[in-house]
């Protein structure tokens, strides 16, 4: 996966091929989004040994790329609702 400008790049979580889509069906995009909230509160936190803060940044990856995948797939749906634009770079686009 290539990084925008300006922005670094995604690693792959711990365990999933370059390619392959992260289990958005698993779980709906709230339910992974505040547990990504919890996991990023846990580690900002501190006090936990190294592996537990291993274990919940690889758990934080993977909850980021089911996220990342709701987010895209409503992307998605809604370019494909929206007339298209004449000129790939116009400013009415709404995202």
């Amino acid at each position: 996966m290539s990084a925008q400008p300006g922005q670094p790049e995604r690693k792959q979580p711990a365990g999933r091929q370059p390619g392959e889509a992260a289990p958005a069906a698993e779980m709906p995009y709230e339910q992974a989004r505040d547990e990504l909230i919890e996991v990023v509160r846990r580690l900002e936190g501190g006090g936990l040994t190294l592996e537990e803060s291993l274990q919940l940044w690889e758990r934080g990856e993977h909850l980021a790329a089911i996220c990342l995948q709701w987010l895209e797939g409503a992307r998605a749906r809604l370019a494909a609702a929206l007339p298209a634009q004449d000129e790939p770079g116009d400013s009415a686009a709404p995202f």
